[in-house]
């Protein structure tokens, strides 16, 4: 924390000499966005590292997770790449990775045979089940400080940020 702490501080003063030379800036708009990313950054850096031991990254980790928490354990390839926020070159390339760990399967769709279907495997249901409960503790430690009440607040006014930026990208779309 002290090095995000130490950024915040570098940050702070930065935001602080820009907003004396130009006035109209939205500094607190400005400071907050820029603490969404710091601190996102941070996490998606602890969740890398936790997840070296098990040779994974944050894309294979999310598209593993997707198939896990899914009734059928199945998706598209489309709908993984939205979920991951992947292109399909790189979800076909976490997909071979997977694939070739025996974590999930690649098929044509019962339904429609031109469509391709991802599946978790048995084993890769047993490596999520041996991989995730290590992660509680860093999870849990990220909001030590926060009661109950900090933490719904935090996923209400996230949530609201989230719904502003898809009006933003709605407007912005032809």
């Amino acid at each position: 924390m002290a090095e995000l702490g130490k950024h915040i501080a570098m940050m702070d003063q930065g935001i602080e000499r820009v907003s004396q030379i130009i006035p109209q800036l939205p500094a607190v708009e400005s400071r907050l966005s820029r603490l969404i990313l710091m601190v996102g950054a941070s996490i998606d850096g602890e969740l890398e590292f936790k997840l070296k031991p098990y040779k994974l990254n944050h894309s294979e980790f999310l598209t593993l997770m997707m198939l896990y928490s899914r009734p059928d354990g199945s998706s598209t390839p489309g709908e993984l790449c939205e979920f991951a926020t992947q292109g399909a070159t790189n979800m076909t390339r976490i997909a071979n990775a997977l694939v070739k760990r025996g974590l999930i399967t690649r098929g044509a769709s019962a339904a429609d045979r031109r469509r391709v279907v991802i599946r978790i495997t048995a084993a890769g249901r047993r490596f999520v089940r041996k991989m995730l409960p290590p992660l509680f503790p860093r999870i849990d430690g990220m909001f030590a400080d926060f009661s109950d009440a900090d933490k719904h607040h935090l996923d209400r006014l996230l949530r609201k940020l989230a719904r502003n930026l898809d009006q933003l990208s709605q407007a912005s779309s032809p």
